[in-house]
């Protein structure tokens, strides 16, 4: 199911508010929307793994969020009926601060952060380099650290740790 399948009417309405309030052209604004509603999906799909984690996207994406989150009704039926964990996923907003101080080591700072990426990859497939962008480990690992994009999408939350 598509991200214009999940919003329904509320799609095209959606990325005119992400070309405005994110100052994008509409491809741009497109692949934001499409980004937001794969990490809802994930964290739909995902509670147990991914519940309570660090958002792992770039503020844009979280934006998009915000203004899903806004359209109460809608909001609650994509999260309800359309993605596939069938419940409302809530937002609470921690500072970097503040998450850095619950962690107990940097280690599962770095595994948490990669935990995403096989599931994103099983889910949606490689990484391409228009949502890579706006996940921040991914654009870090590629944008940093020179890793290709299927390097990336073949890593493994273990792979952070064992120093491979």
């Amino acid at each position: 199911m598509t991200e214009h399948d999940m919003l329904g009417e509320l799609y095209d309405e959606t990325v005119h508010y992400v070309r405005q309030h994110n100052q994008v052209d509409d491809a741009v604004a497109r692949v934001q929307v499409r980004e937001a509603v794969r990490y809802l999906t994930l964290v739909s799909a995902h509670p147990d793994q991914l519940g309570g984690l660090f958002l792992p996207v770039e503020q844009a994406i979280d934006e998009v969020w915000h203004y899903l989150i806004l359209q109460t009704r809608e909001y609650v039926d994509l999260c309800e009926n359309r993605l596939p964990g069938g419940f409302f996923i809530e937002h609470r907003s921690i500072s970097y601060s503040d998450y850095g101080r619950e962690q107990p080591s940097r280690e599962t700072m770095i595994e948490q952060s990669l935990r995403w990426i096989p599931l994103y990859c099983s889910r949606f497939g490689e990484f391409d380099a228009e949502g890579a962008a706006w996940w921040t480990m991914v654009r870090f690992l590629h944008e940093q650290m020179n890793y290709s994009l299927s390097d990336i999408s073949a890593l493994h939350p273990a792979d952070a740790t064992s120093g491979s």
